[in-house]
């Protein structure tokens, strides 16, 4: 499976601690052994899927799609649940 990134998900990734990196990739390796594992969003955002893990005892939202027919998981947006989705409308 190929794992791609967008320039805002690799710019919001260099500003993260070591231990937030850390916490960041189980949740990565998590979403490659099963990327069906978050549900789809309505309306706009219907490219979307928004998978919920813990980072320094916060949540965190990290949005991606998957593409089933090339097996690729692109990471799109990592965030705090405040104004995550009203960002990625943008």
């Amino acid at each position: 499976m190929v794992v791609l990134q967008t320039p805002n998900f690799k710019n919001k990734v260099n500003k993260l601690t070591k231990l937030q990196k850390r916490d960041l990739d189980s949740a990565i390796k998590s979403l490659v052994k099963s990327p069906d594992q978050a549900e789809r969003n309505k309306g706009g955002l219907a490219f979307l899927r928004v998978y919920k893990f813990k980072m320094n005892k916060q949540e965190q939202l990290l949005g991606y799609s998957f593409d089933g027919d090339r097996l690729a998981l692109e990471l799109l947006a990592l965030g705090a649940h405040e104004n995550f989705y009203r960002d990625l409308k943008r």
